[in-house]
């Protein structure tokens, strides 16, 4: 099944063309990396799958629901969505932090809330202890294991992570990549993640794609890039990977 589905996107700003003709389906389940230049067209993706910006022309589908058809902000909140800088409320606490989507959508029992955030803190591996805390007394690596948290509190089927881990000392990035990728195979969540690291993108994704000036050049398996990349550009990505 297509959990995500983007049929001939057409997305211009200013009168340059962001997408360009773009067309893509994510399988229930999958890990996607995407990679590409700045200013690509990666982030306008993203934000058109939950309806951030809407296309010039052309249609997206989520869970087969042409999304210009349904609520909005409805769809938001079953999606998740992580950003390099975190994106949590300095002054809430952990707990409210993660808790926010569901409160705002009416679930006010404070004790079920309270059984959330701590089922969620353990599952991105934080100590229970920390939900009393505010994002300023913690870590680069913990505040995004909080965002992550609160990103599944919704009882999210789709993550949508916009360079998350960019901001991390290398050490730190492959903890979090480890646990990220231990969530997805926990969870069974469709994840589209965005990174500028070749490394990353190969060793996430159950499927890589490479763009650039808003179209796709390559989307293949991780392997299938590294034996056969279908363009110049796909070619120097996969030389400039470190082993």
């Amino acid at each position: 099944m297509d959990m995500i589905k983007l049929e001939h996107i057409v997305k211009s700003f200013g009168g340059r063309r962001i997408l360009d003709d773009l067309s893509l389906s994510v399988r229930e389940g999958e890990f996607l990396t995407v990679i590409g230049r700045s200013g690509c067209g990666k982030t306008t993706m993203l934000k058109m799958i939950n309806g951030l910006h809407q296309p010039d022309s052309g249609k997206v589908f989520i869970e087969g629901q042409d999304i210009s058809e349904i609520d909005i902000i409805g769809l938001r909140r079953r999606i998740g969505y992580v950003i390099q800088n975190k994106g949590l409320f300095p002054h809430m606490t952990v707990e409210k932090n993660i808790t926010y989507v569901p409160v705002i959508s009416g679930r006010k029992d404070k004790e079920e809330n309270r059984r959330l955030a701590r089922r969620l803190i353990e599952t991105v591996g934080l100590e229970e202890d920390m939900l009393n805390r505010y994002p300023s007394e913690l870590s680069g690596g913990q505040q995004q294991r909080v965002g992550i948290a609160r990103a599944l509190a919704a009882d999210a089927r789709i993550m949508l992570m916009d360079e998350p881990f960019g901001a991390l000392d290398e050490i730190t990035k492959q903890a979090m990549q480890e646990e990220i990728a231990a969530l997805k195979r926990k969870l069974g969540i469709t994840i589209v993640f965005i990174t500028h690291d070749i490394r990353e993108a190969m060793k996430l994704g159950d499927r890589v794609l490479v763009m650039d000036q808003g179209r796709i050049l390559q989307l293949d398996t991780p392997q299938e890039i590294r034996s056969n990349p279908a363009h110049p550009f796909v070619k120097q990505l996969v030389g400039s990977r470190v082993e």
